[in-house]
């Protein structure tokens, strides 16, 4: 157990991390039909837009253990090979946006969070591959026939 009476951190690292991930990492969690996105800010916190991750009602942006946060999935480290802002940056950034509550699916989701915190790009690849899909889908479904009328 810790000061705050939760238990340390490293037992919070399984399944799917060994170990703790460093600071202003992006985590993320997958559930039926999307993946769950968060920064991590240290003491087995995270950052995240809550969104529908737990219910039927949009959530706002708050600090959750990552036990909650993971609502019991496995955990991985999304690779951000370049990176805008400092570890600290991304901490700041996300603390900044505490409380928010604009969650929206389409443009401003989770994965848009993270993306912004570490990047400054407000994007999310769930969407864009979404997007990309339903397109493919409306252009590629076969067409009814031109009707000729009498």
């Amino acid at each position: 157990m810790n000061a705050s009476g939760r238990p340390a951190a490293r037992s919070y690292w399984s399944p799917g991390l060994a170990v703790e991930p460093p600071i202003g990492a992006h985590l993320a969690t997958p559930r039926d039909r999307y993946t769950h996105h968060g920064i991590y800010v240290g003491q087995g916190n995270v950052i995240h837009y809550a969104g529908f991750s737990r219910s039927w009602h949009a959530g706002p942006v708050e600090e959750v253990d990552v036990i909650e946060f993971a609502f019991g999935h496995p955990l991985h480290i999304v690779d951000h090979r370049h990176t805008r802002y400092s570890a600290q940056q991304i901490v700041q950034r996300a603390r900044s946006r505490l409380g928010e509550h604009a969650f929206r699916l389409l443009s401003n989701n989770c994965e848009h969070f993270c993306n912004w915190c570490i990047s400054g790009h407000h994007r999310s690849e769930q969407v864009e591959r979404f997007g990309t899909l339903a397109f493919l889908i409306v252009h590629r479904a076969p067409r009814p026939k031109d009707r000729v009328t009498a």
